[in-house]
């Protein structure tokens, strides 16, 4: 299936790239492609249990899809007024919509809910704002012990750079993404990233 395809099979609008807003610290909204979605999906680290925060959701591709697939309920966080009334707009008509939220926000104010285990960055923002965020994190698993899965789709070389430093993080797995594109690209893979508690 092709990008559009599977926008009309989830019923939403999610194609196209958006840097409107982009500067040194936010990134460009750029949706993740839907087959590297499904590798995530098939993997089994995300179930029907599980809550996942979508960082940087921009049009809520990655919630749609992904509660769709695997059941889980999400919470997409968009910073980007504009961008996020689009989500918004989506989950009116989208097939998996009473499973997905969205808060418009800065990731770094973001208060993540006690029961969220699963968190999902397709280089959303800066490492610096990265580092901020992942304060809140800790404190919300200092406060709610448990089990917490990263995940990290095309990680810029500052993103591993940043978790190779934190010794409360190990990489899990590697999914690699590289056999989905034509052309060979180290970066192709979902980091799957376990953060102790």
């Amino acid at each position: 299936m092709e990008e559009i395809d599977y926008d009309r099979f989830l019923r939403i609008r999610t194609t196209g790239r958006d840097d409107s807003k982009a500067d040194q610290f936010n990134y460009p909204y750029e949706p993740t492609p839907y087959k590297v979605l499904e590798r995530l999906a098939n993997s089994g680290y995300i179930a029907k249990k599980n809550l996942l925060i979508d960082y940087g959701c921009g049009k809520g591709r990655v919630d749609f899809y992904l509660s769709y697939h695997t059941r889980c309920r999400s919470v997409g966080i968009e910073y980007d007024q504009r961008i996020f009334e689009t989500a918004l707009s989506n989950k009116e008509s989208a097939v998996s919509g009473r499973r997905c939220e969205f808060v418009n926000q800065p990731a770094e104010d973001y208060e993540l809910p006690p029961e969220a285990d699963r968190l999902y960055f397709f280089n959303p923002f800066s490492a610096e704002v990265l580092e901020r965020v992942f304060e809140k994190v800790r404190d919300s698993l200092t406060e709610f012990p448990r089990a917490l899965l990263l995940f990290f789709y095309y990680p810029s070389d500052e993103y591993i750079s940043f978790l190779e430093k934190q010794e409360d993080c190990s990489i899990m797995d590697e999914l690699s993404c590289k056999d989905i594109f034509d052309e060979e690209d180290r970066r192709e893979k979902i980091l799957v990233v376990s953060l102790a508690y």
